[in-house]
């Protein structure tokens, strides 16, 4: 997968995921690009504690052991495990059949992930070696976590598949935008630009709200005469 031009990179950095998500609200995005009910597992350390990382999306679909999908297609190699082709520097975000108590993503997955320079990685569903995600020193975010690994429940299904995550669509090659502080938003790919161009004039409006309500002004007049709401 193609790596992100670098200033549209730096541009992103500049901001905030509220700021971002503030963005595809306008462009009315389904659920603002958030996805929702995440808790870190690991986040860097260092230098990189509070960086914003940003990366194209890969995603891979977990299926339930006893109720296989008819679709999408399973496209999963069979002769290599999933982790083993994961796409490098991307961020990985993975699904999970809904009301499963394993695991999907565990130790030896992340450290493997790692290995193959991927940027993050989001679990829409369980992990598992708490101890090891945070040794990648990578953003791991996930719903939960178990002591049972995949093989409790879960089969991988398909690589680089579209996947919904409490009705936000992510699609590979979207752009996952990491903030430590606020959580993880995506961006669709055809929006990207479309944020750019947006973002400068949202945030100054929001920095003038922010000055006059400090000034005794109420917020609902900050918003009229800065938001235009």
């Amino acid at each position: 997968m193609a790596p992100l031009p670098s200033a549209t990179v730096a541009q992103l950095q500049r901001y905030t995921a509220c700021d971002i998500s503030d963005a595809l609200l306008k462009l009315k995005v389904l659920g603002a690009g958030f996805i929702a009910d995440l808790k870190p597992y690991s986040l860097p350390s260092g230098d990189e504690a509070a960086s914003v990382a940003v990366a194209p999306v890969s995603t891979v679909l977990f299926a339930a052991k006893v109720d296989t999908p008819s679709e999408p297609e399973p496209n999963v190699p069979r002769n290599a495990h999933w982790a083993d082709v994961t796409e490098p520097g991307t961020f990985v975000v993975m699904k999970q059949p809904p009301g499963q108590t394993n695991a999907i993503c565990g130790g030896i997955m992340a450290l493997r992930m790692k290995l193959r320079q991927v940027k993050g990685i989001v679990v829409a569903g369980r992990v598992r070696d708490l101890p090891e995600l945070r040794s990648t020193n990578i953003p791991i975010w996930a719903h939960g976590t178990s002591t049972v690994g995949s093989g409790g429940g879960s089969v991988p299904w398909a690589l680089q598949v579209p996947i919904e995550i409490n009705g936000t669509i992510v699609n590979p090659g979207d752009v996952a935008f990491h903030d430590p502080t606020n959580g993880v938003v995506v961006i669709p790919q055809d929006k990207v630009d479309q944020v750019l161009e947006l973002l400068p004039r949202l945030t100054a409006a929001d920095e003038r709200v922010k000055q006059d309500v400090l000034k005794g002004m109420s917020v609902h007049e900050a918003f009229k005469l800065h938001r235009g709401v």
